[in-house]
């Protein structure tokens, strides 16, 4: 597994916009997410072409989008990658990814939502890629968020200590107030005590494994392509799975989980991760969590895999880094999920 160079304060990085022209519609959030980047993380900001081009213009062009991340890949100069906002249908770009560079100059490169496609496509082929906040979803928000978010970002990409033990956050909150509104801008909706963490539905015994995943409706986009992973990649993964906000039901995720199950999936992993549900009432939440064990335990027999729900990635934040190709130990016996080594070389 190829791992990017750590970045550092001064680090010069990249923006894409490899899904939708949101940039291009709500310039302040996306300008609020720029300057925390720069101000909170110290970073030097470089803008691609298609940062800010408009949603037509990005949705006609994905060669554009694609050339964006090739050429991050191919300059020196640029020492990471990150994505302005998510988006539906930057499953287009992957014919246009030039993979052989990608992977002969590996870097960092971070997103969510989906984002999904690129991260889990260039793990597959070898490289460690990192699933987390984007700079108008997540990033902008940073100054109204708790101070244990930032101090998160600074220990997984900023410094080497590792085993890094993943802690709760204390609140958290499902959306954004309206990014149309300058005296709120960056601030999230009311924020929820985070009082019992995540849980383990079921797992007695330690596991370890490699990361890999993303938002479970994304992932759909791609089964049965060829950028889907073949029989012989499963093996001691620990997936990772959340939803967007298009609120998928629990029993839509439990057609999503029972794909995996009958690809024989379920059989080689190690363990799976699932998010906190954006949106959901308590009484979803319990009706996922059925449904989750049912799928796997109920219909694949697989009673002994360990399940972590309501995780902090994804749609909700704060959001916890994830990085695809990490590994990690999930331990059922103390709640506990710590991941093993530095996903950088040093």
């Amino acid at each position: 597994m190829k791992k990017p160079k750590r970045i550092m304060p001064g680090s010069r990085i990249a923006i894409i916009s490899p899904s939708s022209g949101l940039p291009y519609l709500f310039p302040d959030i996306y300008e609020l997410g720029l300057r925390n980047l720069q101000e909170v993380m110290g970073f030097e900001i470089v803008e691609m072409p298609t940062a800010r081009m408009s949603p037509d213009d990005l949705y006609g062009n994905p060669q554009l989008r694609a050339k964006d991340i090739n050429d991050c890949f191919k300059d020196d100069q640029i020492d990471g990658i990150i994505t302005s906002i998510g988006g539906d249908e930057s499953i287009r770009i992957l014919p246009f990814l030039d993979t052989e560079l990608i992977l002969n100059n590996p870097k960092f490169i971070m997103g969510f939502s989906d984002a999904t496609t690129f991260l889990t496509y260039l793990n597959q082929l070898g490289m460690v890629t990192f699933y987390g906040p984007s700079i108008m979803a997540g990033l902008a928000q940073i100054k109204h968020l708790p101070s244990e978010h930032t101090e998160h970002l600074k220990s997984i990409l900023l410094l080497n200590q590792f085993p890094y033990k993943y802690s709760p956050f204390e609140k958290w909150s499902n959306g954004y107030k309206d990014w149309g509104q300058l005296d709120t801008l960056g601030q999230c909706e009311e924020f929820s005590e985070n009082d019992n963490g995540w849980s383990f539905l079921q797992g007695n015994s330690v596991e370890q494994g490699y990361l890999w995943g993303g938002c479970i409706e994304v992932l759909e986009f791609m089964k049965s392509t060829v950028y889907w992973a073949n029989e012989s990649f499963w093996h001691d993964k620990v997936l990772f799975f959340e939803t967007s906000e298009e609120k998928p039901s629990p029993m839509q995720v439990g057609y999503m989980l029972r794909n995996y199950g009958m690809q024989g999936i379920f059989s080689k992993i190690k363990g799976i991760m699932f998010g906190r549900a954006k949106d959901y009432t308590p009484e979803e939440n319990l009706m996922l969590n059925e449904i989750i064990v049912n799928v796997i335990k109920g219909e694949f027999g697989m009673d002994h895999l360990p399940i972590v729900v309501d995780f902090d990635f994804g749609h909700t934040d704060p959001k916890l880094i994830l990085p695809l190709g990490g590994k990690v130990e999930l331990n059922p016996n103390t709640n506990e999920i710590t991941l093993l080594e530095s996903p950088f070389t040093e």
